[in-house]
């Protein structure tokens, strides 16, 4: 593996709280989550307090933050649910951004050792990304690995990452249709390895493990995409998987890469599957208009800055997909508030 030497003062450690009592899963992250700044942000509608461990260098952002940071200028974006993480990236100021969904713990590799994901995090958002061929050793700057024969010489330089989709163990991230005919359908595989996704392939990003560099691609993460019946479970959830495919296009714009694989982290069970299904049938539908959209989408020269993109993105759902369903005309409009909530609050 390679050596990157981690700043602490360059990374935040976003955690969504959707649960009051997070006792049991910060003393699990302990070991790793420590010596970074942790950013904790307690979904707006639980109503619980919440339960903290000491020891940490953290801050607790509640509803009463939201309020008084986000105001009435952003009143079609939502921070409910696992959205409340996204208000985390906006207060940040870190170059690098670590999340974790409060269900998950560290899991281990195939020696039995747990793994440090926010180092593994780290050393992929920090080593270059190659987008623009593959190849076939995977990431060739793990130590171990180097480019293949016929790997043209002009692109071993690579790229900046500006992605990291980190994977879990366990309960994988099935659709609610594949989890409720495959209720024991579990992922026990650890394959030690991570890839860059090549340029113009989509991917569905989950926001269960992920990093990213805030320098560049931080604007883009944003709460666009909801369900009516959007709820606090991962597979009534659709808001990562429309963020990721925005990312995607836009790190495939401005030339860099974003990366998935290592690291794992362990998914705790939580929720039914079919009742979930009545919620997340709609967005499972939707995709199928998503993903052609996203796929043929090339964005103009004169969007240089992931602040660009997000904007013109926006203008290109509301004027292609508007017609299809009344949610995209809402994605594209949220798009455009978070553009000028994160110019605002981050002094842009």
């Amino acid at each position: 593996m390679s050596e990157v030497t981690i700043k602490n003062d360059e990374v935040d450690i976003v955690i969504g709280a959707i649960q009051s009592d997070l006792t049991s899963f910060m003393e699990a992250w302990r070991p790793f989550f420590s010596n970074f700044h942790l950013i904790v942000v307690k979904d707006p509608e639980l109503k619980e307090e919440l339960k903290i461990p000491g020891g940490f260098n953290l801050h607790v952002y509640t509803k009463s933050d939201i309020d008084r940071v986000v105001g009435s200028s952003a009143g079609s974006i939502s921070f409910s649910g696992y959205a409340c993480r996204y208000f985390g990236y906006l207060v940040s100021r870190k170059k690098y951004i670590i999340s974790v969904d409060d269900d998950c713990v560290p899991a281990k590799n195939s020696s039995g050792e747990l793994i440090d994901p926010v180092s593994q995090h780290i050393i992929n958002l920090s080593t270059p990304a190659t987008p623009f061929f593959f190849n076939t050793l995977y990431d060739p700057y793990c130590e171990g690995a180097d480019f293949v024969r016929g790997y043209p010489f002009s692109l071993r330089t690579g790229v900046e990452c500006g992605l990291s989709c980190g994977l879990w163990l366990n309960l994988a991230d099935f659709d609610a249709p594949t989890q409720a005919l495959k209720p024991t359908l579990k992922n026990t595989r650890y394959v030690d390895a991570v890839l860059t996704v090549p340029a113009r392939s989509m991917l569905p990003v989950s926001g269960i493990n992920i990093a990213f560099n805030a320098e560049l691609v931080g604007p883009a993460l944003t709460p666009a995409f909801r369900l009516a019946k959007e709820g606090n479970l991962r597979w009534e959830t659709v808001e990562d998987i429309w963020t990721g495919m925005c990312v995607k296009v836009i790190c495939d714009h401005l030339r860099l890469g974003v990366k998935s694989g290592i690291p794992y982290v362990w998914r705790q069970e939580r929720g039914n599957a079919i009742e979930s299904l009545k919620k997340e049938w709609e967005g499972v539908k939707l995709m199928e208009d998503v993903v052609p959209f996203f796929q043929s989408l090339r964005l103009s020269e004169t969007s240089v800055t992931a602040e660009d993109c997000v904007v013109e993105i926006a203008a290109a759902v509301k004027e292609r997909l508007g017609s299809v369903n009344p949610k995209f005309v809402s994605a594209a409009a949220t798009m455009v508030e978070w553009m000028k909530l994160w110019k605002r609050v981050r002094g842009q």
